[in-house]
């Protein structure tokens, strides 16, 4: 039997202590920045499809990365769905849904993370199936107490939130039992990226890891 694309998605965000969101301003980046993460103890990564590079920068870190699950992040569009899927992403990410997004997500069969910002956005992405929801702009929409308002009408729902979230706050969502992975920028400043500071993104990379440790579920 076939695995839907949503058991897909959550087997992959189980693999996710934190899920890095990524911009590649360089496709020379790519690999190198891919390899820092997964080293780090973070092999599930989120390219942003806000630059020119992120379609090839995908396709490089699956080629030359061993353990790197990669995926499209700020897919908006039918033809974006299709070119991340032609480019071997492993699922999309957005931060909302459209009808005519979701429908090409389901002729791709894309394992896709949808967002959601209100319980009524939430319920009618359920209503297509989708159990696992982006959770955006988390910080600016009530951050962890948001999320945990949730839990009590929609507990079917679990959420990677994303947004505004920072090492100080990540322990607040972790501890949270509907919360299955965090999105974050934080282990990927544009700054180190640039000057090709690759130790010093491992570093940020394993303490994220450490971050979520203490509320991993045994």
């Amino acid at each position: 039997m076939a695995q839907s694309p949503q058991r897909g998605l959550e087997l992959i965000l189980n693999r996710a202590p934190v899920l890095p969101v990524i911009v590649i301003d360089r496709l020379a980046e790519a690999v190198p920045l891919a390899r820092a993460l997964v080293a780090g103890g973070l092999p599930v990564l989120e390219v942003t499809l806000r630059s020119d590079a992120a379609l090839d920068g995908i396709r490089a870190m699956l080629a030359e990365v061993e353990g790197a699950v990669v995926g499209a992040g700020t897919v908006l569009t039918r033809k974006q769905v299709k070119a991340c899927r032609k480019a071997g992403a492993a699922f999309g990410v957005s931060p909302g849904a459209t009808g005519k997004l979701l429908d090409a997500v389901a002729g791709e069969g894309l394992p896709f993370l949808p967002g959601a910002a209100t319980a009524s956005e939430a319920m009618a992405l359920l209503e297509q199936g989708y159990a696992l929801q982006k959770f955006f702009p988390a910080a600016a929409i009530g951050g962890a107490k948001a999320v945990a308002a949730l839990a009590q009408p929609l507990p079917m729902i679990r959420f990677c939130p994303t947004g505004g979230i920072t090492p100080e706050t990540a322990p607040d969502y972790f501890r949270l039992g509907n919360v299955i992975t965090l999105g974050g920028s934080w282990m990927v400043p544009r700054a180190l990226i640039a000057a090709g500071a690759w130790d010093k993104i491992e570093a940020l990379a394993r303490a994220a890891v450490q971050l979520r440790a203490p509320f991993r579920k045994l």
